[in-house]
Protein backbone atom coordinates (compact mmCIF):
# COMPACT_ATOMS: atom_id res chain seq x y z
CA UNK A 1 0.00 0.00 0.00
CA UNK A 2 1.75 3.40 -0.99
CA UNK A 3 -0.63 6.08 -0.34
CA UNK A 4 1.12 8.61 -3.11
CA UNK A 5 -1.48 6.44 -5.44
CA UNK A 6 -4.79 8.11 -3.95
CA UNK A 7 -3.71 11.17 -5.30
CA UNK A 8 -4.39 13.33 -1.86
CA UNK A 9 -3.81 17.19 -1.62
CA UNK A 10 -2.03 16.46 1.80
CA UNK A 11 0.74 14.04 2.73
CA UNK A 12 -0.01 10.99 5.10
CA UNK A 13 2.50 10.20 7.25
CA UNK A 14 3.17 7.62 10.62
CA UNK A 15 4.97 7.75 13.28
CA UNK A 16 9.14 6.15 14.35
CA UNK A 17 7.40 3.55 16.28
CA UNK A 18 5.86 1.42 13.44
CA UNK A 19 8.36 -1.35 13.40
CA UNK A 20 10.31 -2.63 16.56
CA UNK A 21 13.36 -0.28 15.52
CA UNK A 22 15.38 2.41 15.22
CA UNK A 23 14.52 5.83 13.61
CA UNK A 24 16.87 4.94 10.41
CA UNK A 25 14.85 1.56 10.26
CA UNK A 26 11.73 3.12 10.95
CA UNK A 27 11.86 5.34 7.92
CA UNK A 28 12.99 3.06 5.19
CA UNK A 29 10.20 0.96 6.33
CA UNK A 30 7.60 3.60 5.77
CA UNK A 31 9.33 5.78 3.13
CA UNK A 32 7.60 2.60 0.69
CA UNK A 33 4.12 3.22 2.19
CA UNK A 34 3.81 6.81 3.55
CA UNK A 35 5.19 10.27 2.66
CA UNK A 36 6.17 11.98 6.17
CA UNK A 37 7.35 10.48 9.64
CA UNK A 38 7.02 12.09 12.85
CA UNK A 39 9.65 11.73 15.32
CA UNK A 40 8.76 10.83 18.59
CA UNK A 41 11.34 11.69 20.44
CA UNK A 42 12.69 11.23 24.20
CA UNK A 43 16.06 12.16 26.52
CA UNK A 44 15.78 11.07 29.80
CA UNK A 45 18.00 12.57 32.46
CA UNK A 46 20.68 10.01 32.90
CA UNK A 47 18.35 7.63 31.44
CA UNK A 48 17.87 6.47 27.39
CA UNK A 49 17.52 9.26 24.77
CA UNK A 50 16.37 8.22 21.25
CA UNK A 51 17.40 12.04 20.12
CA UNK A 52 19.61 11.42 16.62
CA UNK A 53 23.04 12.24 16.51
CA UNK A 54 24.82 13.85 13.10
CA UNK A 55 25.07 11.03 11.28
CA UNK A 56 21.41 9.81 11.79
CA UNK A 57 20.63 13.03 10.97
CA UNK A 58 22.21 12.76 7.59
CA UNK A 59 21.29 9.22 7.18
CA UNK A 60 17.26 10.29 7.50
CA UNK A 61 17.75 13.14 5.30
CA UNK A 62 19.25 10.50 2.47
CA UNK A 63 16.11 8.81 3.41
CA UNK A 64 14.13 11.63 2.74
CA UNK A 65 15.81 12.73 -0.30
CA UNK A 66 16.02 9.71 -2.05
CA UNK A 67 12.16 8.33 -1.43
CA UNK A 68 10.37 11.64 -1.16
CA UNK A 69 9.74 11.62 2.57
CA UNK A 70 9.42 14.71 4.47
CA UNK A 71 10.08 14.84 8.21
CA UNK A 72 7.76 16.21 11.18
CA UNK A 73 9.70 16.12 14.69
CA UNK A 74 7.64 16.39 17.92
CA UNK A 75 9.13 18.31 20.84
CA UNK A 76 9.91 16.30 23.98
CA UNK A 77 8.98 18.85 27.17
CA UNK A 78 5.67 21.17 27.31
CA UNK A 79 6.73 24.40 26.09
CA UNK A 80 6.46 26.46 29.72
CA UNK A 81 9.51 27.80 30.86
CA UNK A 82 13.00 28.97 30.44
CA UNK A 83 14.15 25.27 30.98
CA UNK A 84 11.87 23.92 28.41
CA UNK A 85 12.61 26.27 25.84
CA UNK A 86 15.95 25.05 25.86
CA UNK A 87 15.23 21.70 25.58
CA UNK A 88 13.08 22.37 22.42
CA UNK A 89 15.88 24.66 20.94
CA UNK A 90 18.23 21.80 21.19
CA UNK A 91 16.20 19.53 19.65
CA UNK A 92 15.56 21.89 16.78
CA UNK A 93 19.07 22.22 16.24
CA UNK A 94 20.03 18.48 16.51
CA UNK A 95 17.18 18.21 13.61
CA UNK A 96 17.32 21.25 11.55
CA UNK A 97 19.27 19.78 8.75
CA UNK A 98 16.05 17.31 8.18
CA UNK A 99 14.39 20.26 7.25
CA UNK A 100 11.25 19.54 9.53
CA UNK A 101 7.94 20.34 7.60
CA UNK A 102 7.06 21.33 11.21
CA UNK A 103 8.32 20.79 14.64
CA UNK A 104 5.18 20.15 17.05
CA UNK A 105 5.02 21.31 20.55
CA UNK A 106 2.45 20.68 23.54
CA UNK A 107 1.83 24.05 26.05
CA UNK A 108 2.05 23.05 29.41
CA UNK A 109 -1.15 24.54 31.23
CA UNK A 110 -1.74 22.90 33.60
CA UNK A 111 -2.05 26.15 36.22
CA UNK A 112 -4.68 27.27 34.09
CA UNK A 113 -6.51 24.43 34.03
CA UNK A 114 -6.38 23.76 37.97
CA UNK A 115 -7.15 27.51 38.38
CA UNK A 116 -10.70 26.38 36.59
CA UNK A 117 -9.63 28.40 33.04
CA UNK A 118 -10.39 31.81 35.37
CA UNK A 119 -9.59 35.04 33.04
CA UNK A 120 -6.90 36.16 35.08
CA UNK A 121 -4.96 32.99 35.40
CA UNK A 122 -5.40 32.44 31.19
CA UNK A 123 -4.13 36.20 30.82
CA UNK A 124 -0.99 35.06 33.25
CA UNK A 125 -0.39 32.26 31.48
CA UNK A 126 -0.42 33.70 27.87
CA UNK A 127 1.87 36.23 29.15
CA UNK A 128 4.63 33.82 30.45
CA UNK A 129 4.11 31.18 27.59
CA UNK A 130 4.19 33.62 24.50
CA UNK A 131 7.91 34.80 25.00
CA UNK A 132 9.05 31.05 25.43
CA UNK A 133 6.86 30.60 21.95
CA UNK A 134 8.75 33.01 20.32
CA UNK A 135 12.08 32.09 21.10
CA UNK A 136 11.60 28.28 20.33
CA UNK A 137 9.83 29.99 16.60
CA UNK A 138 12.86 32.00 16.18
CA UNK A 139 14.55 28.69 16.51
CA UNK A 140 13.56 27.46 14.04
CA UNK A 141 13.82 29.83 11.56
CA UNK A 142 10.27 30.77 11.19
CA UNK A 143 7.84 30.55 14.19
CA UNK A 144 5.36 29.10 11.65
CA UNK A 145 7.19 25.80 11.36
CA UNK A 146 6.28 25.52 14.91
CA UNK A 147 2.79 23.83 15.17
CA UNK A 148 1.16 23.67 18.93
CA UNK A 149 -1.12 21.06 19.47
CA UNK A 150 -4.37 20.96 21.39
CA UNK A 151 -4.28 18.43 24.57
CA UNK A 152 -7.35 16.59 25.99
CA UNK A 153 -8.62 17.63 28.75
CA UNK A 154 -8.36 21.57 27.57
CA UNK A 155 -11.20 23.44 25.48
CA UNK A 156 -10.59 22.97 22.02
CA UNK A 157 -9.44 26.45 21.09
CA UNK A 158 -7.23 26.93 24.52
CA UNK A 159 -4.34 27.20 22.22
CA UNK A 160 -5.49 29.96 19.99
CA UNK A 161 -5.19 33.37 21.19
CA UNK A 162 -1.78 32.35 22.19
CA UNK A 163 -0.88 30.98 19.08
CA UNK A 164 -2.24 33.81 16.92
CA UNK A 165 -0.04 36.13 19.06
CA UNK A 166 2.69 34.59 18.54
CA UNK A 167 3.00 33.64 14.38
CA UNK A 168 2.91 29.97 15.38
CA UNK A 169 1.20 27.43 13.37
CA UNK A 170 -1.61 24.86 14.26
CA UNK A 171 -1.48 20.71 14.59
CA UNK A 172 -4.51 20.15 15.47
CA UNK A 173 -5.05 16.43 17.00
CA UNK A 174 -8.52 14.79 16.14
CA UNK A 175 -8.23 12.07 18.31
CA UNK A 176 -7.65 14.31 21.36
CA UNK A 177 -11.11 16.11 20.50
CA UNK A 178 -12.84 12.93 20.04
CA UNK A 179 -11.44 11.51 23.22
CA UNK A 180 -13.13 14.74 24.98
CA UNK A 181 -16.41 14.26 22.67
CA UNK A 182 -15.88 17.18 20.87
CA UNK A 183 -16.48 17.08 16.94
CA UNK A 184 -13.45 17.74 15.54
CA UNK A 185 -15.08 20.30 12.43
CA UNK A 186 -15.26 23.15 14.33
CA UNK A 187 -11.97 23.39 15.76
CA UNK A 188 -10.44 22.04 12.02
CA UNK A 189 -12.14 25.35 10.70
CA UNK A 190 -11.29 27.73 13.08
CA UNK A 191 -7.33 26.45 12.68
CA UNK A 192 -7.72 25.89 9.45
CA UNK A 193 -5.85 29.76 8.44
CA UNK A 194 -2.81 28.07 10.80
CA UNK A 195 -3.16 24.72 10.13
CA UNK A 196 0.43 22.95 9.38
CA UNK A 197 -0.51 19.35 10.99
CA UNK A 198 -3.17 17.05 11.51
CA UNK A 199 -2.74 14.06 14.04
CA UNK A 200 -5.27 11.34 13.34
CA UNK A 201 -6.24 8.58 15.67
CA UNK A 202 -8.86 6.38 17.09
CA UNK A 203 -10.33 6.09 20.46
CA UNK A 204 -11.57 3.21 22.39
CA UNK A 205 -15.40 3.47 23.78
CA UNK A 206 -14.66 1.86 26.40
CA UNK A 207 -13.97 4.66 28.98
CA UNK A 208 -11.73 1.95 31.51
CA UNK A 209 -8.58 1.43 29.98
CA UNK A 210 -5.65 3.56 31.08
CA UNK A 211 -4.68 4.04 27.20
CA UNK A 212 -7.93 4.60 24.82
CA UNK A 213 -6.46 6.37 21.99
CA UNK A 214 -3.72 6.62 19.49
CA UNK A 215 -5.52 3.11 18.55
CA UNK A 216 -6.23 2.05 15.51
CA UNK A 217 -8.56 4.46 12.70
CA UNK A 218 -10.52 0.77 12.21
CA UNK A 219 -12.28 1.88 16.08
CA UNK A 220 -13.91 4.92 14.35
CA UNK A 221 -17.15 4.77 13.59
CA UNK A 222 -17.23 5.67 9.03
CA UNK A 223 -19.21 8.30 9.80
CA UNK A 224 -17.53 10.17 11.79
CA UNK A 225 -14.05 9.66 10.17
CA UNK A 226 -15.40 10.99 7.36
CA UNK A 227 -16.80 14.50 8.79
CA UNK A 228 -13.14 15.00 8.74
CA UNK A 229 -11.85 13.23 5.76
CA UNK A 230 -13.90 14.73 3.77
CA UNK A 231 -13.55 18.11 4.98
CA UNK A 232 -9.75 17.96 4.12
CA UNK A 233 -10.85 16.45 0.80
CA UNK A 234 -13.67 19.32 0.15
CA UNK A 235 -10.79 22.73 1.43
CA UNK A 236 -7.95 20.62 -0.03
CA UNK A 237 -5.65 20.41 2.95
CA UNK A 238 -2.36 20.82 1.99
CA UNK A 239 0.02 19.87 4.83
CA UNK A 240 0.75 16.86 6.67
CA UNK A 241 -1.85 14.22 8.18
CA UNK A 242 0.23 11.92 10.91
CA UNK A 243 -1.48 8.66 11.36
CA UNK A 244 -0.32 9.05 15.19
CA UNK A 245 -0.67 5.15 16.10
CA UNK A 246 2.36 2.79 17.11
CA UNK A 247 3.04 -0.39 15.85
CA UNK A 248 2.22 -2.72 12.43
CA UNK A 249 -0.99 -3.91 13.13
CA UNK A 250 -2.61 -0.56 13.69
CA UNK A 251 -0.76 1.02 11.08
CA UNK A 252 -1.84 -0.98 8.44
CA UNK A 253 -5.43 -0.97 9.61
CA UNK A 254 -5.76 2.80 9.81
CA UNK A 255 -4.19 2.91 6.23
CA UNK A 256 -6.83 0.59 5.33
CA UNK A 257 -9.79 2.60 7.27
CA UNK A 258 -8.39 6.16 5.65
CA UNK A 259 -8.19 4.67 1.96
CA UNK A 260 -12.18 3.14 2.92
CA UNK A 261 -12.91 6.81 3.89
CA UNK A 262 -11.55 8.83 0.67
CA UNK A 263 -12.78 5.97 -1.55
CA UNK A 264 -16.76 7.11 0.01
CA UNK A 265 -15.67 10.33 -0.80
CA UNK A 266 -14.84 9.68 -3.99
CA UNK A 267 -18.13 7.29 -4.80
CA UNK A 268 -15.72 4.37 -5.49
Amino acid sequence: MNVRNWRLPWRVGATSYIIDDGLVANAAFLAAHVQDMQLVLFDLPGGPSNLPDAATVARLAEIGACCDLTYTVHLIDDLATPASQRTAQHVIAQTHALAPWAWVGHLDGRSVRSAGFAADALALWQAQTAPVMAQVGASAGDAARLAIENLEGYPPEFVSPVVAATGASRCVDVGHLWLDDHDPVAPLLTAWPRLRVIHLHGVSGDRTEPHRDHRSLALTPPAQLDSVVHLLLERAFAGVLTLEIFGEADFWSSLATLEASVRRYRGE
